[in-house]
């Protein structure tokens, strides 16, 4: 982040939400503002599309994700945090009466997505509510106070977080008992094939080159036994061969291929 200025993974990570849209048509996730909010004219964004692979991992995360959401909403959750919003547009389709849904991210990117909601004309509802935070630097439990279990999504975070950074607001999640949350973490490099590392490392180095480096790396059993270490259980982790499975209807991948992850965890 820069002073002034709007996450540039976060405009990265809506341009990969708005090219799904147009070019696999929304097939693994829907999101009817993912285009608008962005403003790039449809011919553009296609011409110019991201790579597919990021592309539909991140569509299948914030599928992951809402999936997960529905079943807490139907459990009884009214309350949703998104952590690092950036341009997550949930807040403005939610359809969930009595949910109420607050956006939490560094004051800068709030301020951007909120000219980018009135340039674009979509309406921000009164179950919506912002608290700025960078997560280096501020407490969450300063600006998110909660007298219920809520729903966390955690979305294209956790990677460019320190571990002090990361465990803290892992802790802050682990207070109250019920609270649940998603997010998605990456193995090291290291545990990949040539070809794999070799571009992974190459994405790394574009990100920290925008001031936005990716800091930590977890593997599986390493983040079971923080998770459960701070209380948490119904633990659901998808490696690269689940997620292919579930949401591509592939089953050729070994189970133990390493990649994004995607987790689901109830304190």
């Amino acid at each position: 982040m820069e002073t002034g200025q709007p996450s540039r993974t976060a405009w990265s990570a809506a341009r990969y939400r708005a090219a799904h849209q147009l070019i696999e048509h929304g097939a693994i996730f829907q999101d009817p503002f993912a285009v608008r909010i962005l403003g790039v004219p449809p011919d553009e964004l296609v011409a110019d599309a991201p790579r597919r692979a990021m592309r539909v991992f991140i569509a299948a995360r914030h599928r992951f994700a809402e999936d997960a959401l529905a079943a807490a909403v139907s459990r009884g959750v009214r309350q949703v945090v998104v952590l690092g919003a950036g341009l997550d547009t949930f807040a403005y389709r939610n359809g969930f009466e009595g949910v109420r849904v607050i956006e939490v991210d560094h004051p800068d990117t709030q301020a951007w997505k909120r000219e980018r909601l009135a340039e674009t004309g979509i309406a921000i509802p009164s179950s919506v509510s912002y608290a700025g935070v960078n997560f280096e630097k501020d407490t969450l439990g300063d600006v998110v106070k909660l007298e219920e279990p809520a729903f966390f999504v955690w979305l294209g975070v956790v990677p460019y977080l320190t571990l002090d950074g990361f465990n803290t607001t892992l802790s802050y999640i682990s207070d109250l008992p019920g609270n649940e949350v998603v997010f998605d973490y990456a193995q090291s490099p290291s545990a990949m094939p040539p070809a794999r590392r070799a571009a992974l490392e190459e994405r790394a180095a574009r990100v920290a080159k925008i001031g936005e480096p990716w800091l930590t790396y977890f593997e599986p059993p390493e983040i079971a036994g923080l998770l459960t270490g701070l209380g948490f259980r119904e633990i659901e982790d998808l490696g690269p061969a689940q997620l292919a499975a579930r949401f591509f209807n592939r089953h050729d991948l070994p189970p133990d291929t390493p990649g994004g992850h995607l987790l689901r965890a109830v304190r």
